[in-house]
């Protein structure tokens, strides 16, 4: 049988120590702050940004709200990333997507001072992840990475398989698998070689965005499955990327969706940013 993965009890541990490093900071006189930027009313990123004020909260880090019309140009939003980037009470600085059409993201996102990056996604964090510098890492890249951690599966030597190749999830988990001296293989759509790479793999990260894509054929006795996906299906329910019934009696240890990987990208951006705020005003 398969040891199930919780990702809503390893997050909850992430958030107390954040927490509790954050009750310290504040006995010091620093208030970590993280502020939110959302552009228009998209359903679910208002969920997202509620989520992420409710972290805060819990975590006793400030969050800010700044919520800009639909119809805002892009230098309208850039103005208001310049005067986040500005302000000394303002250690993170996150600008929730989608983004209109009307606006470019990667501009956007290149205009947040690195220093203030809690997502992790500029160019010079990413680059530093490649190199093996210090810097921001993308919360959920980190959050699988803490998963596999706490749950004490080892990774050195271990052939990794990641399916996907986004520069949000599968390149920069494959890097940090890399760090930890896992043998790791990146495939894609164009992956010819894929049912053979995919039972080959000790652990199996999915982030395609196709559900139940992976059975439980496909995968080796014994491996470990990170399912990344969150596929909502016409009767409403969720599924990840990965078969999950299929594949539990298969594994050794697997992630459910939801309950997984989901609940990790907030508490590793709570971690990111009371690291910011160490880091800019410690």
């Amino acid at each position: 049988m398969a040891k199930i993965i919780d990702g809503r009890a390893i997050s909850a541990q992430i958030k107390e120590e954040v927490k509790q490093e954050a009750k310290a900071l504040a006995a010091r006189g620093i208030k970590a702050c993280l502020a939110v930027v959302q552009v228009g009313d998209h359903p679910a990123s208002s969920v997202y940004v509620r989520n992420k004020h409710r972290a805060c909260a819990a975590c006793g880090i400030k969050s800010l709200e700044f919520h800009l019309p639909e119809s805002c140009g892009q230098e309208d939003l850039l103005r208001q990333i310049r005067d986040l980037n500005a302000r000394e009470d303002v250690d993170g600085i996150l600008v929730q997507l989608p983004l209109p059409r009307q606006i470019d993201a990667d501009a956007v996102i290149e205009a947040i001072d690195p220093a203030k990056d809690v997502d992790g996604f500029l160019p010079e964090n990413l680059g530093r992840l490649l190199i093996g510098q210090d810097g921001f890492l993308p919360c959920t890249p980190a959050g699988i990475l803490e998963l596999l951690k706490r749950s004490h599966i080892p990774l050195e030597g271990k052939e990794c398989l990641v399916l996907g190749r986004s520069n949000i999830v599968g390149k920069p988990v494959a890097l940090l698998m890399l760090r930890e001296h896992a043998t790791v293989t990146i495939a894609h759509s164009r992956t010819a070689n894929l049912p053979e790479l995919m039972r080959r793999a000790d652990i199996l990260i999915a982030a395609i965005g196709r559900a139940d894509f992976v059975k439980g054929a496909d995968l080796k006795e014994g491996a470990v499955v990170i399912d990344v996906g969150i596929n909502r299906m016409e009767d409403g329910s969720l599924h990840g990327d990965v078969d999950y019934e299929d594949a539990f009696d298969r594994v050794s240890a697997i992630t459910p969706v939801p309950g997984g990987v989901g609940p990790m990208t907030i508490a590793m951006l709570m971690k990111n940013c009371l690291r910011a705020a160490r880091a800019r005003r410690s």
